[in-house]
């Protein structure tokens, strides 16, 4: 089967006007299959919304109302898949009770299909994360992670393969370097293998092997590093490698209002985005697969939680 070219298109659009279900005009006389990527990234434990009197984010956030806004939109798109970018632990009381079950459970039953690993997932150690693997109905996916000598081997896959809609979707998970940033003990003998060779690794066998018609990268990377900007990152993994279609980044906190576009290493368009922290943003990305002419475009926004 050919693989699809791609045109990418992306746009900041009213978030009345998307989970309304807005239709664009060049899109309406053409035969489509359409996919929505929600995710979230950073949500480190925050299951309640925060206060009316915060001085941030008042009334924002909750799982909840997340799961109000998630199942809203899979109501008006059977064809959602839901996605997380890494640090789901540590930050709350709920994490320092529970340990991660509650976190675990709750994205259980708000059915997200696949995360990857932050850091701070490590908090209690790569012993804790495995003990509350159970708890958690959806796939986990690193692909610069060796846990072959650890707990955690043959439980946390390179890459997951979806489809919705006969589109296939690949989806791989990269992680951050641990070392410095968490405590050897916690983390034991985890490999760190460099995020750009891996990349193009798992990209090839993901587009010409497997024959993805949509490549994802979780990335708990970072956005971007001003005061190191050689540092690797979303944006620079971006620019040094091909077929990724989307990065869904996290670690750095970054409020993105849409996507940013990134020319990769062929000057094709990857889509980079993140949604800060906390629960208090929801990221939707909506890919568009025309069956006439072999096109795919797509457009994505933040919706405030």
């Amino acid at each position: 089967m050919k693989r699809r070219s791609f045109i990418k298109q992306t746009g900041a659009v009213s978030t009345l006007a998307l989970v309304g279900g807005l239709t664009m005009p060049s899109f309406t006389a053409k035969k489509q299959k359409h996919i929505t990527i929600l995710h979230t990234n950073d949500t480190h434990s925050h299951i309640e919304p925060f206060k009316a009197n915060d001085t941030r984010f008042p009334n924002r956030g909750g799982v909840a109302r997340r799961a109000t806004l998630i199942e809203q939109i899979r109501q008006e798109n059977k064809n959602t898949l839901l996605l997380d970018a890494g640090d789901i632990f540590q930050g709350t009381p709920y994490f320092n009770y529970f340990g991660g079950e509650l976190e675990f459970k709750l994205m259980s039953t708000l059915k997200y299909d696949v995360a990857t690993i932050g850091n701070h997932d490590f908090d209690n150690s790569i012993e804790g994360l495995y003990k509350q693997l159970p708890n958690a109905k959806f796939d986990f996916v690193s692909a610069n992670y060796d846990f072959k000598n650890t707990v955690l081997d043959t439980h946390v896959k390179p890459y997951k393969v979806l489809f919705k809609d006969d589109i296939k979707i690949g989806i791989f998970g990269l992680g951050i370097e641990l070392e410095g940033l968490v405590g050897k003990k916690m983390y034991k003998e985890t490999g760190y293998l460099d995020p750009v060779e891996i990349t193009q690794d798992i990209t090839n066998q993901l587009k010409n092997i497997e024959k993805c018609d949509l490549i994802i990268c979780l990335s708990h990377l970072g956005y971007y590093y001003k005061n190191n900007p050689d540092k690797i990152s979303d944006l620079n993994l971006a620019k040094a490698t091909k077929d990724i279609d989307l990065i869904i980044g996290g670690h750095t906190h970054t409020f993105l209002p849409k996507p940013t576009i990134v020319k990769n290493s062929e000057g094709k368009n990857t889509l980079v985005n993140q949604v800060g922290a906390y629960g208090v943003n929801l990221g939707r990305i909506d890919f568009y697969f025309d069956e006439e002419d072999a096109t795919k475009s797509s457009k994505g926004t933040t919706i405030l939680v």
